[in-house]
């Protein structure tokens, strides 16, 4: 058998056990006893790891103790919950509730770095920091997810490297790095969707409760299958053969959902950064606040990829805002690889004028041996799908700020409306 099926099988017997669990009392919100908040925040009193017992194979009593004296070794006030999440659970399935719940029950809240499950996907990890983003948890976790080191590693092994770049303190750095070397598929458990369970556990009702399971019984095993045979086809692209034009966006930087949730994540750092900026030492704080709200509007009404990149483009306005920083916008081909590595000429198909572009070290290298570099595409005004910056400048900010290498990304939002 496979690595990338024994993963998918683990995680499949992760959501059998979380998906049984709704159907019965594994895990209850709020009634006799303790609520699952409650009882998870007394138990990282003593211990910063909580490990949920459908987990415990995955890491076991022994990991959890060397992973607890790994986290005692940085300083850092990091605790890990890893709990199996579903929809209808005590935190409705999402990490997010959660981060929060814990966070509110537990007596150290001035300092927190917490780590916990994905709600999405059951082998993958979030990262959550208060009151700012001092060691920048939310991009170090997301980076060791997408590291090469740790494509086949166990979710013992994939918590231990989060801490460590927690540790190191340049998460946003190893983030850029890790995306930019994915090398064309993301991580398998996140090229597919979430399980979507529990939908009808909230009835009250014995008898729903039972085709509730049974529901889910037949459900996991097929998602685990739509799984492996994405998967499979992600593996097959890799060795076929270059087609002579621009490629086409598709699964570049991981799926929308994804890219949402990374979106999410900077625009809620930004915001955190921006509330404990001081006014007298920070120069561009308005402008910083301008592209936080920017952006948090962008992404609420975000459409597909070229507005989330679009929201990615503003944060990172915002963050250049406050550090006073004049780097480079994100690349202008395809802002989802990241900060741009230089500027350089290039002119458009069809058109006589050179445009100058911020493009990330892959896509300079692509120009430079004569390759059309990978893009990001949007639909143009007949609905076709064409790269983003042929969609005209009149209807598209992104199309015409080119993602901050035309024009600042809120400059571009003024003139496209």
């Amino acid at each position: 058998m496979s690595t990338e099926a024994k993963r998918v099988i683990t995680a499949l017997a992760a959501l059998l056990l979380a998906a049984l669990a709704t159907t019965g009392t594994a895990i209850a919100a709020d009634g006799d006893g303790p609520s699952a908040g409650q009882r998870i925040a007394k138990a990282l009193r003593t211990s910063p790891v909580y490990v949920d017992a459908a987990y415990a194979e995955a890491v076991p009593p022994s990991r959890q103790r060397q992973l607890a004296d790994r986290i005692r070794r940085t300083g850092l006030p990091i605790k890990v919950v890893l709990i199996p999440l579903t929809k209808g659970d005590a935190f409705d399935g999402e990490s997010d509730l959660l981060a929060g719940t814990v966070r509110d029950r537990l007596p150290e809240r001035r300092d927190l770095v917490l780590i916990t499950s994905d709600g999405d996907f059951p082998d993958s990890l979030q990262g959550y920091e208060w009151p700012g983003d001092t060691h920048q948890a939310r991009s170090a976790v997301a980076a060791a997810g997408f590291l090469d080191e740790m494509r086949d590693a166990g979710l013992a092994d994939l918590t231990v490297k989060a801490v460590d770049l927690v540790a190191e303190g340049k998460g946003e750095q190893r983030y850029e790095e890790a995306m930019n070397d994915l090398g064309g598929s993301p991580r398998p458990t996140q090229s597919g969707s979430g399980s979507g369970s529990g939908s009808d556990s909230s009835s009250g009702s014995g008898s729903a409760s039972g085709m509730t399971g049974w529901w889910l019984l037949i459900a996991v095993p097929a998602l685990a299958l739509t799984v492996l045979a994405t998967r499979a086809a992600l593996l097959r692209s890799r060795t076929a053969p270059a087609v002579p034009q621009l490629v086409f966006t598709t699964a570049r930087a991981a799926d929308e959902a994804q890219v949402r949730r990374r979106a999410e994540a900077e625009v809620l750092a930004l915001g955190e950064a921006t509330r404990a900026a001081e006014v007298a030492s920070t120069p561009g704080l308005q402008q910083a606040l301008d592209a936080y709200a920017a952006a948090g509007t962008v992404l609420d009404g975000a459409r597909g990829l070229p507005d989330l990149a679009g929201a990615l483009a503003l944060a990172q306005e915002g963050r250049d805002a406050l550090t006073g920083s004049s780097g480079l916008p994100l690349c202008f081909f395809n802002p989802l690889h990241g900060r741009a590595a230089l500027r350089t000429g290039w002119r458009p198909l069809g058109r006589r004028d050179r445009l100058d572009v911020a493009v990330c070290q892959e896509c300079a290298d692509a120009l430079r041996d004569r390759r059309a570099p990978e893009v990001l595409t949007d639909t143009d005004e007949d609905g076709r799908t064409v790269p983003y910056f042929e969609v005209p400048a009149r209807r598209s900010a992104w199309a015409a700020s080119g993602y901050g290498s035309l024009m600042s990304p809120s400059a571009g939002l003024g003139r496209a409306r």
